[in-house]
């Protein structure tokens, strides 16, 4: 496991100066299959998704100066939601360094998206609280810069551009569903899942159906590479 851990401080360009924070970050909850005093990366898990969202948001409103609030949050929501970090993850390798039950790793634990998207965002957090925001902005502009740069050529619309895009490559009619919906009445939070027949489906979180509708169109395209 240290070789493991090595080799991913060794792909994302960092080193831990406080070796405790990067195996926090990698450490699921299963770990020790129930053994007490165990420190997994839940709460690592939530600052690392704020300091996500404040990046994110920053870089956006820095390159679309022009872009009103609706628009920047439709981008926002395709690049930071579970399936976006689970894609980070998966290219740093990050899953082969978790720490995590028995029973979790063979049951494929290391490339489920929930876990490997927890993770990548705890792992954001330990980089902020090692290194600050430089070690931080450093990974995310590794992992999330070519995404950013994705985003510049996006169109208006991106549920007509995945539906052109589905039609010319001879792919089923998107279909969304709304999956979930969470926070207050005052500021609710919509989760959609868009489906384009054989892919899989792509997910994306907004402030209204239609919104998160928007994200999980452009999360498909953009997983697709396409230029959304």
């Amino acid at each position: 496991m240290a070789d493991a851990v090595s080799e991913l401080q060794s792909r994302i360009g960092y080193t831990f100066k406080d070796r405790s924070l990067i195996d926090r970050a990698l450490t699921h909850a299963s770990y020790g299959d129930g053994r007490k005093g165990v420190r997994s990366y839940e709460r690592l898990e939530f600052l690392g998704d704020r300091v996500l969202g404040l990046m994110t948001a920053e870089a956006l409103f820095r390159l679309f100066d022009n872009a009103k609030e609706g628009v920047l949050a439709s981008r926002l929501n395709a690049l930071v939601n579970k399936v976006a970090c689970a894609e980070v993850a998966r290219e740093a390798g990050l899953g082969e360094a978790l720490k995590m039950g028995r029973s979790e790793d063979r049951g494929g634990g290391r490339d489920k998206t929930s876990i490997l998207g927890d993770a990548c965002e705890a792992l954001i957090a330990a980089l902020y609280l090692d290194g600050g925001r430089p070690a931080a902005q450093a990974f995310y502009d590794r992992f999330w810069g070519p995404r950013i740069e994705a985003l510049r050529a996006r169109p208006e619309n991106p549920k007509s551009s995945l539906q052109e895009w589905a039609a010319r490559t001879g792919r089923g009619v998107p279909r969304y569903q709304l999956t979930e919906r969470s926070g207050p009445d005052h500021r609710p939070v919509f989760t959609v899942e868009v489906t384009v027949t054989p892919l899989e489906p792509a997910i994306g979180e907004g402030g209204s159906k239609q919104a998160a509708e928007r994200a999980a169109a452009t999360a498909l395209l953009q997983r697709e590479g396409q230029h959304v």
